[in-house]
This record gives structure tokens, sequence and C-alpha cells, in this order.
């Protein structure tokens, strides 16, 4: 772990209790005299505490020192059309460890709309992956009742699309990827621009996901 996730206003001493106290007592087997780097994920600033005291239900810190953290990534905002949450949630971490800044979760045509998805569920998987890869600010998750509004709102938005051209050298902030089945030939044919895979394979859409954002990321 890289650090732990603070959200509680940083003071001079603090205390660490419940889930957090029972990792760092438990799991971590922490000493009186070690130190620990505390992250809000809000302002991208690590806190270095050290352990001045342990009791049976808290961990007493001393804030040592704080850092600012640059960590320049190309933005991404990924449109993905809903699919199973469970899919969802084993991803998202694998994503969030990519450095992709934003996904808005389509419910498109062929959307099931039975899938509801838990974003407070979302948040707490995306915390304990910036914990573990160090990231220092929170991806942000919204939904979008449509392509159609979600175009509206993002029009410089590309399509993933198997016909569409080969991702080069193409300046993409923003792109939409299909659900299992893909998109209806409506929302194909809105008037974006499509990019495509060199593939005669039948890609999952969590692959598509991943294979977009690591190709623009990394």
């Amino acid at each position: 772990m890289q650090f732990l996730y603070y959200q509680n206003p940083f003071t001079q001493t603090l205390s660490i209790e419940g889930e957090s106290f029972k990792y760092l007592s438990k799991v971590r087997r922490i000493q009186v005299g070690e130190t620990i780097q505390l992250c809000n994920l809000k302002d991208q600033t690590l806190y270095r505490y050290i352990v001045i005291q342990i009791d049976k239900k808290t961990i007493t810190l001393s804030l040592q020192s704080s850092q600012k953290v640059e960590q320049k990534r190309t933005f991404l905002h990924i449109g993905w059309c809903v699919v199973n949450p469970k899919t969802i949630e084993k991803t998202l971490p694998f994503f969030n460890e990519l450095g992709v800044g934003k996904i808005t979760f389509i419910y498109c045509a062929r959307s099931q709309r039975n899938f509801k998805l838990n974003f407070e569920r979302m948040k707490k998987i995306l915390i304990n992956s910036c914990q573990q890869c160090g990231r220092v600010d929170l991806m942000e998750l919204q939904s979008c009742a449509s392509i159609e509004i979600f175009v509206r709102d993002n029009p410089k938005s590309y399509l993933c699309d198997f016909g569409g051209e080969k991702l080069t050298n193409q300046k993409i902030e923003t792109i939409i990827v299909g659900p299992e089945g893909g998109l209806s030939e409506c929302e194909r044919n809105l008037n974006l621009p499509k990019i495509g895979f060199e593939t005669p394979l039948i890609l999952r859409s969590e692959t598509a996901v991943a294979a977009i954002a690591s190709k623009i990321l990394i």
C-alpha cells in the first residue's frame, strides 16, 4: 500500500479508528515510531505522519511533512455503455491504474435497464486501487441516460467501432465504447469519427475499453 486514504481534514495530530485502524494494527502491524503516508484523493498531496501512540481501538499520528504530487498524464474520458455491474467492478482497478480520468456509464439501446450501478461501492473499489497503485486523484464516475445525450454534452467524442480508422496519432479525449451485443444502427450512424481495431476477433466490451485506454494512455 502506497498510502492510506483519509477523508477528514488533516491536522497536526489525528486519530485513526475503524477499518483503517484494523488494517494498520492487524495487517501492517504498525509500531510506535513508524511513519505512514495519508492522502484524501482531492488535493494531490501526500501527508507524512509518525505513529506516536497505539491504543486498543485508536492509533494516534503526528504530522511530519506534506508534499504535493504531480502525476501528469493524458486525460481520457470513456463513455462506456452499461454492461454487467460485476464486470465493471472487476475491471475498474485496471482503468484506474492506467490513469483514465473519467468514466460515464451510458444506458444505450442494448443496455439491460435492470443493471443498477452502485456508485458508492465503485468509489470504495477506486479508493482501494489508489492506495495500492499510488494514484493521488479519484477517477470521476457518472451515468447518462442515452448516447444522444452524451454526444450532446461531449460533441468531440470518438466512437469505438470495428469498421473505424486505426488508432494512430489522433488526439482523443473522449471515446464511446458499446455494450455486449454492440450499438444499434441509429447509434452507430451518429455523426462521430470512428476508431477501430485490426483484429478478426470479436472483443468483449471491457476488452475494447482496455485496449483503447492502453493505446491512448501508455
